[in-house]
């Protein structure tokens, strides 16, 4: 794991990490579904298996977001904010901006991008007014709840053929 200086975005992708271990572990619930087409059912799914089923996600995104571009360093900020806000915290734009490994012009555009959508919404920190926070609007936190919940159902449904 690349180390961050911050300690809230280094816990935040720590939780991302162990995110992606228990969706690992949990697809399909445990219960392996036999296809031997795609090796499914074995001990460890294939590596085609895997490409297919990140083709299938990356489309179920692209198709769930619209025209937003959420790929890359902007899907890490959008990762980043959901964890955020299921956790009560707030992030700065830096904090975003390192996360998401970008400098903190590149971060300020990709921010910008974000609010545009009406995904998250950027306001002044009361505490230090040279930052800004970065928030989830309801329609973002609603967007990333339902992608995910396409999400478990793709990965519950086990590997298939990226159409």
């Amino acid at each position: 794991m690349q180390p961050f200086a911050n300690p809230e975005i280094a816990e935040i992708r720590s939780r991302i990490d162990q995110i992606h271990d228990m969706l690992a572990k949990s697809a399909g619930d445990g219960q392996p579904k036999s296809d031997p087409a795609f090796g499914i059912g074995e001990a460890e799914p294939r590596l085609v298996d895997q490409l297919s089923l990140s083709i299938q996600l990356r489309r179920i995104r692209k198709s769930h977001f619209g025209t937003a571009q959420m790929s890359g360093a902007i899907w890490d900020m959008m990762l980043d904010l959901m964890l955020a806000n299921a956790n009560g915290r707030s992030l700065s734009a830096s904090d975003l901006a390192t996360g998401a490994g970008v400098p903190l012009s590149s971060g300020l555009r990709m921010i910008a991008a974000i609010e545009a959508a009406g995904l998250a919404k950027r306001s002044i920190d009361e505490r230090d007014r040279r930052r800004s926070i970065v928030r989830l609007t309801e329609a973002g936190a609603d967007k990333m709840a339902s992608y995910f919940e396409k999400f478990h159902a793709a990965v519950r449904g086990g590997y298939s053929r990226a159409a």
